[in-house]
């Protein structure tokens, strides 16, 4: 084993299911490197982009706003326009300026301390996958959006705090998917792949605890029953047929 089994037991009891045999079997064909390490690139980016919105929206001032938008454009351009490379990302995870948060909203700070963070490791990690591409040379493709996310969000509450709420918990499932799938497609890659797969390990682990953490902080209530609403929603996702195959796809139709 390439890492410390027990660090994973509490995402798998977070999560409902594990991911299928028949992913995994599909992810780890060497035809299928490409698709994996183009759309974990912009599953990263996506990451990054969720959690600025929720950021943007719920815990910072509008000059703050416009500065995190600022920060995302490189990334964005190079990803959609296909502007830029990997040189002219190169540092640019950093945030150069400070972050604001809204007066008169109690739960801004918790925000902006972890999610703030949490976008600087997604953007790092971005040019991480892009170096790997760039040293395999696997050309960066724009590809479309897969079910997951979307099938995810669309469950969410139209009642604030809950919204709030909901995309919070949503996020610590993405993060935790992601953190499984990475320990279970590293054996199956040659040693520096597997070796980067595993050192992401302690970060989306984390991440996906701040998310749960925000969420608890944030609301009146337990939000146990709203966790289990949506891992039975996030298994099913994973555990049915699906003809799109992208990092976080369901069984391979």
């Amino acid at each position: 084993m390439l890492y410390d089994g027990k660090l994973l037991d509490p995402i798998h009891h977070f999560l409902a299911c594990k991911t299928p045999q028949a992913w995994i079997d599909k992810a780890s064909q060497p035809e299928n490197l490409a698709i994996i390490l183009c759309d974990h690139l912009l599953c990263e980016l996506k990451a990054a982009q969720s959690a600025m919105l929720l950021l943007r929206k719920y815990a910072v001032d509008e000059q703050s706003s416009d500065t995190l938008l600022q920060w995302l454009q490189p990334f964005e351009d190079f990803a959609y326009k296909k502007i830029g490379n990997i040189d002219t990302l190169k540092g640019k995870n950093q945030l150069s300026k400070s972050i604001r948060g809204k007066k008169n909203t109690s739960y801004s700070q918790s925000l902006i301390d972890k999610i703030v963070l949490l976008i600087k490791e997604e953007l790092h990690h971005f040019y991480q996958v892009l170096e790997i591409m760039t040293e395999r040379d696997i050309k960066y493709q724009t590809i479309s959006a897969g079910r997951y996310a979307k099938g995810l969000f669309s469950h969410v509450s139209h009642h604030e705090p809950n919204t709030l709420i909901d995309k919070l918990i949503i996020g610590a499932y993405i993060e935790a998917r992601s953190c499984e799938r990475f320990a279970k497609l590293a054996p199956h890659l040659e040693t520096s792949l597997a070796k980067f797969y595993i050192s992401l390990l302690r970060s989306e682990f984390r991440h996906y605890q701040d998310y749960l953490v925000l969420a608890q902080a944030i609301s009146s209530e337990n939000i146990q029953q709203r966790i289990e609403y949506f891992a039975n929603i996030e298994a099913e996702l994973i555990e049915t047929p699906d003809s799109d195959f992208k990092f976080h796809s369901g069984v391979p139709a």
